[in-house]
């Protein structure tokens, strides 16, 4: 298992990464595109579509992204966008959170779907203008989620149960613990701050994501962090409660040794149309 997950590790490295450093940013937001439609795909599967009806919301999801890339909006300001999808993720993200698994049955398909679809969206097309803005830029909001997630799991392991006398959300995720969450937060600024320091070396880009919030002050920054670090647990317990009620571990095998894409990107889906809420309000 542990050799299936880093070739598949570096399979995908070696498609991305040259993507990401390319100098056109059209070859990346190309790249995500398949990735989010495949991720689409699976949101159909969990939601017992049929086959064929899987792939008309993969063949949704590739529609609305092209649309919008055709429309102008990888290059626009749309701190409205963003901050509607900012709101919508903390709200209903607690209201589903609070429902648990038995309550996701109960929404009607139709309207999961079409939630889905527009989750997905929202994340393609804030990755695409992050790529816009900058490598530096995409990749400091990326890692971010990736070091909440690593230092979470060691937290975890080695703290979890100390200091809380309860699980995070034991009906959704039960190897999850508090010490996991503030772990992660606390390796997320000490990130922010690694990263914070570079930039003021790193001359020929432009600004990390941690850099231009602390432009506007270092509370802000670490407030914004925490809050992103937050989120990111968020999406990840979203999608185990998803595929809980449909009776799956991974949502797809696409990715031998991690399982589909959703489980890769559920904690980006929140944070990066969070991320460009922050930076879009900052910039208008």
């Amino acid at each position: 298992m542990l050799k299936q997950r880093i070739i598949t590790a570096l399979v995908l490295l070696a498609v991305l990464l040259p993507a990401m450093i390319y100098h056109d940013p059209r070859l990346f937001c190309g790249v995500v595109l398949v990735l989010i439609a495949a991720g689409a795909w699976e949101w159909g599967r969990l939601n017992a579509c049929t086959p064929m009806g899987s792939s008309l919301v993969g063949a949704a999801c590739v529609a609305m992204c092209v649309l919008s890339w055709t429309a102008g909006c990888l290059s626009a300001q749309l701190p409205l966008l963003w901050t509607v999808a900012g709101g919508g993720w903390v709200l209903l993200g607690a209201w589903l959170l609070r429902g648990g698994v038995a309550h996701w049955s109960r929404i009607a398909r139709p309207v999961r779907l079409v939630g889905g679809l527009l989750a997905l969206w929202l994340a393609w097309l804030a990755m695409a203008q992050a790529r816009i803005i900058g490598v530096n830029f995409l990749l400091s909001v990326l890692v971010l989620v990736w070091a909440a997630d690593v230092f979470a799991y060691f937290a975890g392991r080695t703290l979890g149960g100390r200091f809380a006398k309860s699980k995070l959300a034991p009906s959704i995720s039960p190897g999850k613990t508090w010490e996991g969450v503030w772990g992660g937060m606390a390796g997320v600024l000490l990130l922010a701050a690694a990263w914070v320091w570079a930039d003021r070396f790193w001359t020929l880009s432009v600004p990390s994501f941690y850099s231009q919030l602390a432009l506007r002050g270092t509370w802000l920054l670490a407030l914004a962090l925490l809050f992103m670090a937050a989120m990111s647990v968020v999406g990840d317990l979203v999608e185990s409660l998803i595929k809980r009620s449909a009776g799956v571990k991974d949502s797809s095998g696409l990715l031998p040794g991690h399982g589909g894409i959703l489980d890769r990107v559920d904690a980006l889906l929140p944070t990066l149309p969070l991320a460009m809420m922050l930076y879009s309000l900052g910039a208008v």
